[in-house]
């Protein structure tokens, strides 16, 4: 990569030791059981496999997306690591 790329992307040794990371807690509240076969697929792709399972995910574009797709099988909250 070209020395502006690295300077793009960031360098992860620069973070400050106090920056908080944002993690969403995510709940599922009702079964896959007869919803289409992509809802199913997002929700294994969350980690969730058994009602009431929660998992801890990264506050990101691609796991909000997710969670929008399977809103109304998920319940979220926010949590500060």
């Amino acid at each position: 990569m070209a020395r502006g790329v690295w300077q793009m992307l960031g360098n992860d040794n620069t973070k400050d030791s106090q920056e908080i990371k944002r993690m969403l807690k995510v709940t599922l509240k009702r079964s896959t059981i007869g919803r289409p076969k992509d809802q199913r697929a997002t929700v294994r792709a969350l980690g969730l496999r058994k009602l009431n399972q929660s998992r801890y995910l990264p506050d990101n574009r691609a796991v909000r997306g997710m969670i929008i797709k399977v809103a109304h099988l998920v319940d979220v909250e926010e949590v500060t690591e």
